[in-house]
């Protein structure tokens, strides 16, 4: 036989006890989440990019002066030679397309609120876009430039056949 000096707690009691002492403070509400709550700018990470077939005159000295800017510290810093990016550069709409791609790429994986990841990162999408920039331009404007004829969609395309093609969905 056991002798207790004093009898065991009564089960009820021990929950009514813990419910009185204070401990720690419960957890926050699942509720949606107050924009105005939320530390940090709304603003998207990086750069904004730039839609060349869509931009306005009145939005291109900016985004020329941006990108102008860019390209000439970015071919001095990466050694990037005059036969892959040539001084009229601007002139010739792939390398504009692809510069500006790496510009913004370059933007945002250097930006502040990166974690750290964004250098590797950029340098691993550089030696991707390295190919794609050394094709973009075809040479030829070592004397000047020395502008490429763009292809032409003009009287090219019989519209009687086009239209009886795309009324169906050619899937098989």
């Amino acid at each position: 036989m056991t002798d207790y000096r004093d009898p065991p707690p009564d089960y009820d009691d021990a929950i009514a006890d813990d419910m009185t002492r204070p401990g720690p403070p419960p957890p926050p509400s699942r509720s949606a989440p107050n924009r105005d709550d939320r530390a940090g700018s709304s603003r998207p990470l990086g750069a904004s990019t730039i839609n060349w077939y869509t931009l306005t005159n009145t939005d291109a000295g900016p985004a020329w002066a941006a990108l102008r800017a860019w390209v000439e510290w970015f071919t001095v810093r990466y050694r990037i030679s005059e036969s892959m990016v040539p001084v009229c550069w601007f002139k010739h709409g792939q390398l504009v397309e692809e510069l500006s791609a790496l510009h913004t790429a370059h933007a945002a994986s250097f930006d502040s609120t990166d974690t750290g990841y964004g250098p590797i990162g950029w340098h691993e999408r550089l030696s991707l876009a390295l190919p794609r920039l050394s094709r973009a331009y075809s040479g030829g404007c070592a004397r000047g430039h020395n502008p490429l004829t763009p292809r032409s969609w003009t009287n090219v395309v019989d519209e009687q056949e086009w239209d009886a093609w795309t009324t169906q969905a050619h899937a098989h």
